[in-house]
């Protein structure tokens, strides 16, 4: 197992160690010691290996992962795992702001609490929160799914699409075209697949309630012509 001890090993090391596994590599697994807040830990994973990162990280660890599975063992600065196509990324602490922004696949779990914009953009990804999550977050969300055991900032799903938010705590406020909707069987059985795949075995699906898309900020409707 490879190990990167970045307190003196350069950070441009991992990664292109990280870029340049060949076919039939035995390096799956790899351990990264005293990241001590580096940026870009871990980014553009394109092969199905496992990271390990003992300690936090600053911006855009675990970055265009496609494919790894990134533990971080402490807190992540801002946009962690950003435009993520495939793979997992658990952060065992807390996480900044815009955490999953753009994300296309793959899982982002945050065992503790996420600051604003979380999931900003979100383009398929699924997010699982333990904690909370600050304001503006699924901004735009397009699709995938933002799942939150704690409680929600101001704005949630501001000019969303198709994205399904669920939220088990209280919601400070709606953005723009985001309403309450009915919890469906489906919607059920996705959250707890999710929640499963998440490891967080002590809350119901039943105790979430569900949020999207009005579908109305982005139909042109006649009555508001003289606003265009």
């Amino acid at each position: 197992m490879p190990v990167f001890d970045l307190s003196h090993t350069p950070l441009r090391d991992l990664n292109s160690a990280l870029h340049n596994l060949g076919a039939g590599s035995n390096d799956t697994l790899f351990e990264v010691v005293n990241p001590r807040g580096h940026h870009a830990v871990a980014v553009g994973i394109d092969a199905p290996v496992t990271v390990e990162v003992k300690g936090s990280v600053g911006y855009y660890c675990a970055g265009m992962n496609d494919g790894g599975t990134v533990t971080i063992h402490g807190s992540a600065g801002p946009g962690v795992a950003e435009n993520m196509m495939s793979g997992t990324v658990f952060i065992e602490g807390d996480a900044s702001q815009y955490a999953g922004a753009t994300g296309r696949g793959g899982l982002l779990v945050i065992k503790g609490n996420a600051a604003s914009r979380c999931g900003i953009s979100m383009k398929g990804i699924d997010i699982v929160v333990r904690g909370s999550i600050g304001h503006m977050s699924a901004f735009m969300g397009q699709s995938g799914h933002l799942v939150v055991c704690g409680d929600a900032g101001e704005a949630l799903g501001d000019s969303l699409y198709e994205a399904k938010l669920f939220v088990r705590g209280t919601v400070k406020s709606l953005g723009a075209d985001c309403i309450e909707k009915p919890m469906k069987p489906k919607h059920l059985a996705k959250l707890a697949e999710l929640l499963a795949k998440a490891g967080i075995t002590d809350v119901k699906p039943e105790e979430f309630r569900r949020y999207g898309s009005a579908r109305k900020l982005y139909n042109f409707n006649i009555d508001n012509a003289d606003a265009y």
